[in-house]
């Protein structure tokens, strides 16, 4: 009899276990990691900001940095890819707001397709600051760091359409006067 007693705990306890460990299981899975080409966080990662303001003195500066693709320009040798910077997520993929501290250029080793690497698609990139160059944005002179590219990821652009099966419910449904009996009646009233 205390054998079964124990027998019972121990299957009670056993539920218990396994039913933690599954959502322990399911919960990890969950939580987003960063790409392998990009997991590498530098440790004192300095903000474009400061960068522009003295690109000589943080040459050779390890980065993490990303955001949305304004121009893809293919060189000889190289590939120098113009980014807007965006704040970086948990998991290293640039926040879709309209926030930056600038524009900076991502310059990586061979070809790059552009039809790939469109406008307007996330990109994060780690590597070195390696130079700096002034480029026209407008009529504007601008001074871009130049980030020579150790690892990479592409993001899935967003999408913002429409479903197309979506349908609207009928204008009546915003109405809360049509399901109240009293003091509103079943029809609304003009005034």
């Amino acid at each position: 009899m205390l054998a079964s007693r124990i027998f019972c705990l121990d299957k009670k306890m056993m539920r218990t276990l396994n039913t933690i460990l599954i959502t322990l299981a399911i919960l990890s899975g969950c939580a987003s990691k960063p790409p392998a080409a990009i997991s590498k966080v530098p440790v004192d990662n300095p903000s474009l900001a400061s960068v522009r303001m003295d690109i000589d003195g943080f040459m050779g500066a390890e980065v993490r940095w990303g955001g949305v693709i304004t121009k893809v320009e293919n060189k000889s040798s190289q590939t120098w890819i113009e980014l807007v910077r965006r704040k970086l997520s948990e998991n290293g993929k640039p926040r879709s707001n309209d926030r930056s501290d600038g524009r900076f250029i991502a310059s990586f080793e061979g070809f790059i397709d552009p039809l790939v690497y469109k406008v307007g698609r996330p990109l994060t990139v780690v590597g070195t600051i390696e130079g700096k160059t002034r480029l026209p944005i407008g009529e504007y002179d601008y001074l871009f760091p130049i980030v020579a590219v150790e690892g990479s990821y592409l993001w899935k652009a967003e999408s913002r359409t429409r479903d197309p099966y979506y349908y609207p419910p009928p204008y009546w449904h915003y109405d809360l006067r049509y399901y109240h009996h009293w003091p509103y009646h079943r029809h609304p009233h003009f005034y």
